[in-house]
């Protein structure tokens, strides 16, 4: 029986199964976990005390201001960031001690240096869709029909597919981790071998011998094989 953490998993393998442009069904998982922090945090959660502590604590980091300040909610964003300021100044503020004192006072860069590390945002993306690669593995181990729907993926980054694999490696049975590696691996190494064919096909393109040739699938090679490699993550389009 479908359980409601299962939902958004099933959903998004299923969009990619049925069409290949959806690409990597765990791009889209990230993607849809990243739209509803961002919505929440300009929206419900902006005023939440629990959640004021921590976005003054962690702040964000440029992907994801970026991301905030062109969602066209100035005042929301204007909002977090007050505290978030008020919060440093005091924060900062206590370096002073060290030049009252003539003594090195490291507590500013260390704030400063665990700011630069940390972001409100993509801490919550991360905790939930750590949950969401588990669910992926749970749904193979139990779920027949989610085993076709692994088989039909057009592909995972590799980033995910590592992800995968080291979920698997956590909580599969010896004999269903192979199953489930020698599964995936053909999804990978099959879209990476027609990705290869097109990207140089693509650079032929360039060679005036085949000028007069189509360019069949290789068109969109180059940003295709970039999602490949390192994710397609951030679509920045509201």
């Amino acid at each position: 029986m479908e359980q409601i953490y299962t939902i958004p998993v099933n959903e998004a393998f299923e969009a990619s199964a049925a069409d290949s442009a959806c690409g990597c069904p765990m791009c889209a998982l990230y993607r849809k976990l990243e739209e509803d922090e961002l919505d929440l945090i300009l929206g419900a959660s902006m005023m939440e005390p629990d959640v004021r502590i921590k976005t003054n604590k962690q702040g964000f980091c440029r992907t994801h201001y970026d991301m905030m300040f062109v969602r066209k909610n100035r005042l929301g964003m204007a909002l977090t960031l007050e505290s978030h300021l008020k919060e440093l100044q005091d924060d900062l503020g206590k370096g002073l001690l060290g030049s009252i004192t003539g003594r090195p006072d490291q507590r500013p860069a260390k704030r400063i240096n665990a700011l630069e590390r940390s972001c409100y945002v993509c801490g919550r993306i991360d905790f939930h869709f750590q949950h969401m690669a588990e669910t992926v593995v749970l749904l193979y181990e139990s779920d027949e029909g989610f085993v076709e729907k692994l088989k039909k993926q057009p592909y995972f980054c590799l980033p995910h597919y590592r992800l995968l694999l080291e979920k698997a490696a956590d909580r599969l049975p010896k004999k269903k981790l192979g199953e489930f590696c020698d599964l995936t691996d053909r999804v990978v190494r099959g879209y990476l071998e027609t990705l290869t064919d097109d990207v140089s096909w693509f650079c032929k393109k360039f060679d005036y011998r085949y000028d007069k040739e189509p360019w069949k699938n290789s068109k969109d090679s180059v940003e295709r094989a970039i999602k490949f490699l390192r994710s397609d993550l951030h679509r920045n389009d509201k």
